[in-house]
């Protein structure tokens, strides 16, 4: 027989009784997705690996935090890390490091096209114009973006994870896509005659 897969609420209660391997279980499933988040929220690679560090000590001290009732634990974990990271950009600079775009396996093949509207950028210059474009929005736009277009959370995943109606992600959403569409023209990575639809592909 097929041996069955613990969920998360029965790793959690398992952690509650003192099972270590639950909580290395539980780790090795989530940490790379939440890291890959606050790395993406933050353009820095030491922010995310002490966002990751927070988020995985908060399960350890209490693992009764978690209200299965609310929504899965990956959008709980998703909305702790997000508090974090928006801690650390208040305290830290204004402006952190682009970090190279294959530190996290980020896939945007679909940029490079034969109808690519970036021209003939590289894959990995491609992946830091779109970073550095979404580092630009306002929390409130760049999260709904980095959850939904590079997490590929549903909107009602996202809503969880933000604490808000769908609606609401739903128009953070097209605002931030408007915002990005607008700083690539600007900064001319965009030729003007692209049409939108081609480049909200790179979104997508």
């Amino acid at each position: 027989m097929t041996p069955t897969i613990p969920t998360d609420a029965e790793l959690l209660q398992l952690m509650s009784s003192g099972d270590e391997s639950a909580f290395a279980t539980l780790y090795r499933r989530h940490q790379g997705l939440v890291y890959r988040f606050a790395l993406l929220m933050s353009g820095s690679a030491n922010i995310a690996e002490e966002v990751t560090q927070e988020v995985f000590l908060m399960l350890i001290r209490n693992p009764n935090g978690f209200d299965a009732t609310r929504g899965p634990l990956l959008a709980y974990l998703y909305g702790v890390a997000r508090n974090h990271v928006l801690t650390f950009l208040k305290r830290e600079r204004p402006y952190v490091p682009i970090i190279n775009g294959s530190e996290d396996g980020i896939s945007l093949a679909q940029f490079t096209s034969q109808d690519d509207p970036f021209g003939n950028c590289t894959r990995n210059e491609v992946i830091k114009l779109v970073r550095q474009a979404v580092l630009t929005l306002p929390p409130r736009y760049r999260e709904v973006v980095v959850l939904c277009d590079f997490q590929e959370m549903s909107y009602a995943e996202a809503a969880v994870v933000l604490d808000c109606a769908i609606g609401t992600v739903n128009s953070r959403l097209h605002r931030g896509h408007a915002l990005l569409l607008k700083k690539l023209r600007g900064a001319g990575e965009v030729d003007a005659a692209t049409p939108d639809s081609q480049v909200m592909r790179c979104f997508a």
